[in-house]
């Protein structure tokens, strides 16, 4: 007998806190904070406290507050501070995204290096320049033309790659290290170090401030306090579940590293993949090194097939609502923002070839993960404010998930320790690192300000040269409150 009712799905708080864990959790920059030993782990911590839980949070309330109504960040910032400062947020969302290709790229490039058994080859051809540079746009355009095609099988590769590309290679790096230990291997780690850093060294905090953006995504998961029986209740639990999990894995992942590979020998995009090889190595099982190279390498490949069109979709949206020109606007006979995706790949060429000014593939992969925490801090920024400012602009709407039962005081703390946070880390990131040779500072200063500097003109620039004609008839973008009130 079939029925005509349909039981609505709801998430359980494990599932939620899984899903939290898979869509922020990455291992290519473990390597980062191993650099700092024992005092990884209170990086993480502090991040996870200042900037993690306080992101799921507020963008738990204003997905839920806004949750009939299309354009995201966009929505959420513009109806605290106006149109132009929405479009900002946005526009800001979707080019960290961009930029944030080449680097993770780089590390899928020099995964399909260790694919081979020789060590000191693969070394010598994940250090290659002209070998980086030609994986990384072959992959970025080869994902191009297929979500131009469609992309209704890339959701079956993005729920298995975070899983055999992240989650087990996570687990194994964790048992590897803890056997090795157990069967009386010397670490490399000085156990006794502070777990308190020295913040009078500001230039050894560079790397650290990288570590906000290992946990940047998670407002994406804000969209399903809705989804939930008992939100205001059983969000915050699955919140604090999917942090803790995501905090372990970070702290005993960089600490497994630290244990295998000396300080001195770290190396930003390769020492993950040796790591891996000296602890096989130990294991007597060297003949499993391809195949977690070739297991992480789909990892960053599955993730970026599912975000080279994402971001884009809520420009796309924005920009037929008025805010883009019509070029920006064509779409393909299914329905793709083509036109959007090749300005996209040519913005990713010209920064993949920033490899002839760099001085190394490291420096290279640090300058421009620099940049996508910049940008990306900036759209934070802008999102707890807005939190904060419309407490008291639209104080009487609905909130379906609230920060507090009642008053405005635990929303202060959660998005004002937010917003104090990532400003910290904005701050942090002009600061050359002391690990890393970047070569000249002028090219660290000029790329990084001269980068900022352009990306947050260029929208405003964008909006006031908007024309009435800009607005594609079939969008249904809906008013904005203030508009509305008009």
């Amino acid at each position: 007998m079939s029925s005509n009712v349909q039981k609505t799905f709801k998430l359980g708080v494990f599932t939620l806190a899984i899903m939290n864990v898979t869509a922020v959790v990455s291992l290519r920059g473990l390597p980062a904070e191993a650099e700092y030993g024992v005092s990884s782990a209170f990086y993480y911590l502090f991040a996870a406290i200042v900037f993690l839980i306080p992101t799921a949070f507020v963008a738990a309330e204003l997905a839920a507050m806004f949750q009939d109504k299309q354009g995201g960040v966009f929505r959420w910032v513009g109806e605290a501070f106006g149109k132009r400062a929405g479009f900002l947020a946005i526009w800001l969302q979707w080019i960290e995204s961009t930029i944030w290709y080449p680097t993770v790229l780089t590390f899928g490039a020099v995964a399909f290096a260790f694919i081979g058994t020789d060590d000191a080859k693969d070394m010598a051809l994940a250090s290659n320049k002209m070998y980086t540079l030609a994986v990384v746009l072959i992959i970025y355009w080869l994902a191009t033309f297929i979500s131009m095609k469609g992309l209704g099988w890339v959701s079956k590769v993005a729920k298995i790659g975070g899983l055999v590309g992240t989650i087990i290679p996570a687990g194994l790096l964790i048992v590897l290290a803890i056997i090795y230990l157990a069967s009386g291997g010397v670490s490399q780690m000085n156990f006794d170090g502070r777990f308190f850093p020295d913040i009078t060294k500001l230039d050894n905090l560079v790397l650290a401030s990288g570590i906000f953006l290992f946990y940047a995504g998670m407002e994406m998961t804000g969209i399903h306090v809705k989804d939930m029986e008992n939100s205001s209740r059983n969000y915050p639990r699955a919140i604090f579940i999917g942090a803790l999990i995501t905090v372990l894995i970070f702290v005993l992942g960089t600490f497994s590293l630290g244990i295998i590979i000396p300080q001195k020998d770290i190396n930003l995009t390769q020492s993950l993949l040796v790591g891996f090889d000296n602890y096989f190595k130990f294991v007597n099982a060297s003949w499993l090194s391809p195949i977690i190279a070739i297991a992480l390498a789909f990892g960053v490949l599955a993730g970026v097939l599912t975000w080279v069109s994402g971001p884009s979709k809520g420009l796309f949206a924005v920009g037929k609502a008025g805010y883009l020109p019509p070029f920006f606007q064509k779409e393909n006979k299914i329905g793709v923002q083509k036109n959007i995706l090749l300005l996209q790949g040519a913005a990713v060429t010209l920064l993949s070839l920033l490899f002839v000014v760099m001085p190394s593939v490291q420096s290279f992969y640090q300058i421009l993960s620099q940049l996508t925490v910049l940008l990306y801090l900036i759209m934070y920024l802008l999102m707890f404010a807005a939190a904060i400012y419309l407490r008291y602009s639209m104080k009487n709407s609905e909130r379906p998930f609230r920060i507090g039962k009642s008053g405005n005081m635990l929303m202060w703390v959660v998005a004002g320790m937010g917003f104090l946070g990532s400003l910290l880390a904005f701050v942090l990131s002009f600061i050359p690192p002391a690990q890393i040779a970047i070569g000249s500072n002028v090219v660290w200063y000029a790329v990084l300000t001269i980068g900022c500097i352009v990306v947050v003109v260029a929208p405003f620039i964008i909006y006031a040269a908007r024309k009435p004609g800009w607005v594609d008839k079939s969008s249904t973008f809906e008013p904005f409150h203030w508009e509305e009130k008009k």
